[in-house]
């Protein structure tokens, strides 16, 4: 809660405006971020600016991680154990998981210190404080669009066809934004309160990725546990751009419809149980950062 006063000298009074957030359930303030979308804007355009600034390769660093952890794999997994790709080649397999598995990755990453980074502005003036996290996890978008230029670029290399399922990948990356904003308020705001978040990010994100099919295809599991995969929403995203890229089903199959509706049920559920949370303690946020 934020109190503004105002002095009219001509009626010599005090006006006093009382700045609270709101009581709605499924996502805090959208009215007023929607009133701040220029705000949202210049924060996104910060990000990307601030990322790269006084970098001897500049926006090379988008690509040259998941490159890397791409020869790395392909060494491992696809020349050495030989791991099955469904038919790609596993260089083109494990870049096409690594995608949106490192968008995810960094949105997370960035969106929970978010709010701890922008201590300054935050005690200062007030504005939709989700604001913050969204802007973290919409300028990683900058470093998919490159990437995901390259991956194209391996697909033609290959000659892999490009089918009309390709048309279905913006809604597999919205799925994406999603998980990663609902796992980004509540990261973000436990962070306020608990530093630990800062260390224990790290350890998480990385058992988060071996539990995901981004280096290996689900079809490795045993049927009869591939309903736990579904507990991950994002193997419905790493599985559902493979399926929009290469036409193959694995996970997506007719047959498991209710396992990628359970993905998308846990998607929304960590959105609107983030977002009540993030909203119930933003009004502290100024008081302990």
């Amino acid at each position: 809660m934020q109190e503004i006063r105002s002095y009219n000298k001509l009626t010599q009074t005090t006006h006093q405006t009382v700045i609270e957030p709101g009581n709605a359930w499924l996502l805090p303030e959208v009215k007023s971020t929607w009133h701040y979308r220029e705000l949202l804007y210049f924060l996104v355009w910060r990000d990307i600016k601030i990322r790269y600034k006084q970098t001897a390769l500049g926006v090379a660093w988008v690509i040259l991680q998941p490159v890397a952890s791409m020869l790395i794999f392909t060494i491992i997994f696809g020349l050495l154990l030989k791991v099955p790709s469904e038919g790609v080649p596993y260089t083109v397999f494990a870049f096409s998981g690594l995608l949106p598995w490192y968008y995810f990755s960094g949105s997370l990453t960035r969106a929970s210190t978010s709010l701890v980074t922008s201590s300054n502005l935050i005690t200062k003036v007030y504005f939709p404080r989700l604001t913050i996290p969204l802007s973290a996890i919409l300028s990683n978008l900058f470093d998919f669009g490159i990437s995901f230029l390259l991956l194209i670029g391996l697909m033609l290399i290959y000659r892999l066809p490009i089918t009309a399922s390709i048309l279905f990948l913006p809604f597999f990356l919205l799925l994406a934004i999603i998980t990663s904003l609902g796992f980004g308020l509540w990261f973000s705001a436990l962070n306020v309160r608990y530093r630990d978040v800062n260390y224990i990010m790290p350890f998480i994100v990385q058992m988060w990725m071996y539990l995901t099919p981004v280096i290996y295809s689900s079809t490795l599991i045993p049927e009869q546990f591939r309903f736990l995969l579904a507990l991950n929403p994002m193997t419905v995203v790493v599985e559902g751009f493979r399926w929009s890229l290469f036409g193959y089903a694995s996970t997506l199959s007719p047959q498991a419809k209710p396992l990628i509706a359970l993905g998308i049920f846990i998607m929304l559920a960590v959105l609107f149980t983030g977002a009540r949370y993030f909203q119930k303690t933003e009004r502290t946020f100024a008081d302990i950062i």
